[in-house]
C-alpha cells in the first residue's frame, strides 16, 4: 500500500471516529460508520474477516482522534547502548512501547525500559519527538509520535520478558540488525550525539 493511501484511510478514520463521538442522531452515526467500514475495506483490500478485525479495533478508540505516543528510552553504559530483542520479529531495539492512560511520559518510559529489560532508570531529558511517519522505514497502521528519552540506569540487571527474549549491551558503532519500525541505527546515533553533548535542545517533528 502507498504512504499517500495509508494516509487517506488514517485521516478517513479519524473523521469517523470523530464524527461518532460528537453526533447526536442516528443517520449522521450510520454515515460515519460508513466511512469507517469504507475505510477499512480500502486497507484490507476488500477481505470480510480483516474488514471485522480492523473495525473492531477502531471502534476500541473513543473522542477526537490524535496521534498515539510511544516511548522509547536511550540508556547508555560506556560506549554502549542498551538494546532488547523482540520476541515478534527477532530484531533489536531501544526498549518503550505506547504510553499508558494515566502515566506521565517519564513514567511510562521507565516502566517500558525495566518491563523489557530489567534494569532500572531514571530520567535526564526529553531528547527528541518525532513524527513516525517523517523518520520510519515504513508506514504504521495509527498515526504516532515517538518521544525518545535519555535515561540513566540506577539499578538491575539485563533480562528478557515476555514481549522481549533477550536485552544487552552494544557498542554503538557495531549494533545487531534492528526492529527498524521501532527504532533506527540513524536513530540511536543522534541519542548518542544527544548523551555525549548534553544538554541539548530536543529535537521536533
Amino acid at each position: 500500500m502507498s504512504d499517500r493511501r495509508l494516509e487517506a484511510v488514517r485521516r478517513l478514520h479519524a473523521l469517523a471516529r470523530t464524527g461518532l463521538h460528537y453526533c447526536s442522531g442516528e443517520y449522521d452515526r450510520e454515515r460515519y460508520e460508513e466511512i469507517e467500514r469504507i475505510a477499512a475495506e480500502l486497507l484490507t483490500d476488500g477481505e470480510p474477516a480483516a474488514v471485522v478485525r480492523l473495525t473492531e479495533l477502531w471502534s476500541q478508540e473513543d473522542g477526537y482522534v490524535t496521534p498515539k505516543i510511544d516511548v522509547r528510552g536511550a540508556v547508555f553504559r560506556g560506549g554502549g547502548v542498551l538494546l532488547v530483542r523482540e520476541r515478534s520479529d527477532g530484531l533489536w531495539t531501544l526498549p518503550g512501547g505506547w504510553a499508558d492512560v494515566g502515566e506521565t511520559p517519564s513514567q511510562a518510559v521507565i516502566r517500558e525500559i525495566e518491563q523489557e529489560s530489567g534494569i532500572r532508570t531514571r530520567v535526564l531529558a526529553l531528547a527528541a519527538l518525532l513524527d513516525r511517519r517523517l523518520h520510519g522505514p515504513s508506514p504504521g497502521l495509527f498515526h504516532s509520535w515517538k518521544a525518545f528519552f535519555l535515561c540513566e540506569m540506577v539499578g538491575g540487571e539485563p533480562r528478557g520478558s515476555y514481549e522481549t527474549d533477550a536485552a544487552s549491551f552494544f557498542d554503538v558503532e557495531r549494533l545487531p540488525p534492528m526492529s527498524l519500525g521501532r527504532s533506527t541505527p540513524a536513530q540511536v546515533a543522534r541519542l548518542h550525539e544527544h548523551w555525549r553533548k548534553h544538554p541539548l535542545p530536543a529535537d521536533f517533528d
